[in-house]
């Protein structure tokens, strides 16, 4: 599975840092992307993954595949020349599709965008670089939607800033459909959570495993956030990213049907250690996702 995220690990940044900047030198007017809530409960929840924004070179493809396997709806928004599609699960805005072409001879890979909400993008974007992180995307404002910027974490994992104008989505177990889990992957775990705790103020905890891998848990308000595991160590050729996870009913059933619509099984349905089975998936443009059970019973809570 990692090997075949290699691709997109060491193209992800110039993707991401051309689609916003792109995006905003495509039109006279700034862009209006639609906010995240609707305002009648503006929380703001730093820390938690609230938005993907997904690069893909074929809009129409993407939307069939996960309209397909998750039932999502799409709202089309024109910038210029570029084609931006709202995603939506059972109503609510969750993820935005834009179509980049790949040039030909050029082997660019789809791929997700992660963001993470801060209060004040500019200020986690000084805090950022400080802490060795580098810059792709500056901070910018987008209309309803809020600022926000791209940047790569001292280990090269590409993620997004999203200073939300409308507040973040509440916290509440997400519905077969929706993004339930996000994890980074990536060599040194421990300087990571290090330099995400200094970022977004999460609170660290390390869970104990008998893979001989480290497992950490980033936790804020007291909601677990995402994970930080170590990249297997089996090759040089891995590269940090970052992983997001979408809550399904059953896992083999979900992988089986991604593969019906043109997908890919990178990793076969597993038992994870929270006792649900995962899978991790890509679609038939190469961007990878992980698809994840969790029973109504099990809490995200953080670790005592």
């Amino acid at each position: 599975m990692i090997s075949s995220l290699n691709r997109i690990a060491t193209t992800v940044a110039l993707c991401a840092t051309a689609f916003l900047t792109g995006l905003g030198s495509a039109v006279a007017e700034p862009i209006d992307f639609p906010p995240l809530t609707d305002g009648a409960t503006p929380a703001h929840l730093p820390g938690k993954v609230v938005w993907g924004d997904l690069v893909t070179p074929n809009l129409a493809g993407a939307e069939a595949f996960y309209t397909g396997l998750f039932g999502w709806s799409f709202r089309k928004i024109h910038v210029g020349d570029t084609e931006y599609a709202i995603a939506s699960a059972d109503g609510r805005p969750i993820a935005g599709l834009v179509q980049r072409i790949v040039p030909a001879g050029e082997h660019k890979q789809s791929h997700w965008l992660t963001f993470i909400a801060v209060h004040d993008a500019d200020a986690a974007v000084r805090t950022a670089a400080a802490d060795g992180a580098k810059v792709l995307a500056k901070p910018t404002t987008y209309g309803g939607r809020g600022r926000q910027a791209v940047l790569a974490g001292p280990d090269g994992a590409v993620f997004a800033v999203l200073a939300s104008k409308s507040g973040d989505p509440e916290d509440f177990l997400a519905a077969p459909g929706e993004w339930i889990w996000s994890a980074l992957l990536t060599e040194d775990p421990d300087g990571a959570a290090k330099f995400y705790k200094r970022v977004f103020g999460y609170d660290v905890f390390d869970l104990p495993s008998d893979d001989g891998l480290e497992h950490v848990v980033l936790s804020s308000q007291n909601y677990a956030r995402a994970g930080i595991n170590s990249l297997p160590q089996d090759t040089n050729r891995r590269h940090p990213h970052w992983l997001n996870f979408i809550r399904v009913k059953d896992t083999p059933e979900a992988a089986a049907k991604a593969e019906a619509l043109g997908g890919k099984i990178l990793v076969q349905p597993r038992v994870d250690r929270h006792g649900g089975r995962i899978a991790l998936l890509a679609d038939p443009y190469g961007a990878p996702f992980g698809v994840m059970e969790w029973t109504d019973t099990d809490t995200k809570t953080e670790p005592k």
